[in-house]
């Protein structure tokens, strides 16, 4: 495969982000698809496209079934509002499409055994472009765990913790997905930033997997009271009612006796942060104030009431344990969205594409993280009750 045509499909801040930033600069790609409902956006992409220098015109589409079945792709970006995404990854994978899909949570268990029965009936490549996975902190972390210098890991943390209200609220305004979710679902909506990296740290897939889990949600006040103090901007909003907690809870149970627990908060006033946080017998690593603690430093030990003075010694460990991704990296030049994330994160697929290798992400992985959401409507609407994870690999987690 000497260039690869590819196309995009969902052409939103998400979609011309990852094309502009990730893609575009590849010559070893070739963009000859565009796809969105909504024609500016196509045309307004499509421009970009030729501003960018790129001789050869895609083909432009409003309809994604009929951008999938023309032809024009050796590979596709599927970056749709999340319910879109399973069903045009199945028809793409159908039809010998490569597929790249971001990320998102499902909404039946039933769609998820579809998507993996296609994959395996097909075995098109298919990669979950969990862009956190690749992250720095993420990477180096993981790297301690591998070689030992956390000990054993037995808990790990993470959240989605980044104020959506005015992306929420200008939902209709702006054609953006989120705003009907919020409207009438009550769920951990977007578990993949942080169960991604977590998964890794875990090995889940790979000897471990998940096994059950527990959600609770708050009420529903941030976006009414934002709603009530900016009805001049929203006036289409008046009077609706939110069903999605504020703040949700989620405990997750592993096979391999470790536990996890994720936190969704998107409608309340507060800093951003995924609240990466890595518990093991030797040592942990704490995102939320940059620091790693490791039982082998006396200083630390010392400072148990006294840490705010390690805040940030994170960069006292990259000389020994950035991952060797992010060492090449630096050393060539950082380049991509989300501080390069989304640049390794398309490396990792290009790569696999080219070379026939297994994906980094995969369709196993893309199942077993979207569930989450799914389980954890129902566990919430039954008052925390236990959920158990289907096994999306039937059994072959344990052969890794």
């Amino acid at each position: 495969m000497e260039q690869i045509r590819m196309g995009v499909i969902g052409l939103g801040g998400r979609g011309q982000d990852l094309l502009q930033q990730a893609i575009l600069p590849r010559a070893e790609v070739a963009i000859t698809a565009l796809c969105d409902r909504y024609q500016d956006r196509v045309d307004d992409t499509a421009a970009k496209v030729k501003a960018a220098g790129i001789v050869s015109e895609p083909a432009l589409f409003t309809d994604a079934y009929a951008c999938l079945e023309s032809g024009t792709m050796d590979a596709v970006l599927i970056s749709t509002s999340w319910e879109e995404h399973i069903p045009l990854a199945c028809r793409a994978l159908e039809l010998g499409i490569a597929v790249a899909m971001e990320v998102g949570g499902a909404y039946s268990e039933r769609e998820l055994w579809t998507l993996v029965e296609v994959y395996e009936k097909t075995r098109t490549p298919f990669m979950f472009m969990e862009n956190c996975c690749f992250g720095r902190d993420e990477l180096m972390v993981l790297n301690m765990v591998k070689q030992g210098i956390l000990g054993e890991v037995v808990h790990c943390a993470g959240g989605y913790l980044h104020d959506l209200r005015d992306e929420i609220a200008g939902g209709e305004q702006n054609r953006h997905y989120r705003l009907e979710n919020y409207l009438h679902r009550n769920t951990e909506n977007y578990p993949t930033h942080e169960i991604g990296p977590i998964a890794r740290v875990l090995d889940l897939n790979r000897g471990n997997r998940m096994l059950t889990l527990t959600s609770v949600a708050s009420r529903a006040a941030g976006m009414t009271e934002y709603l009530e103090q900016n009805d001049d901007t929203y006036p289409e909003l008046k009077g609706r009612i939110f069903r999605q907690g504020d703040v949700v809870s989620t405990t997750i149970t592993c096979a391999g006796g470790q536990t996890i627990h994720i936190t969704l908060d998107t409608t309340l006033p507060r800093y951003y942060s995924r609240g990466f946080t890595v518990s093991g017998t030797k040592g942990m690593y704490c995102e939320e104030n940059q620091s790693i603690f490791l039982d082998s430093e006396e200083s630390h030990r010392k400072a148990h009431f006294s840490w705010r003075a390690q805040w940030g010694n994170v960069e006292n460990y990259r000389g020994d344990f950035d991952h060797p991704i992010w060492q090449a990296f630096l050393a060539d030049e950082v380049r991509g969205g989300h501080g390069g994330m989304d640049w390794l994160e398309f490396d990792a697929f290009f790569e696999a594409l080219k070379s026939g290798e297994p994906m980094p992400i995969d369709v196993y992985d893309a199942a077993s993280w979207m569930v989450i959401s799914v389980l954890a409507e129902q566990s919430i609407a039954l008052g925390g009750q236990p959920m158990a994870f289907p096994d999306f690999t039937r059994g072959r987690w344990i052969a890794h």
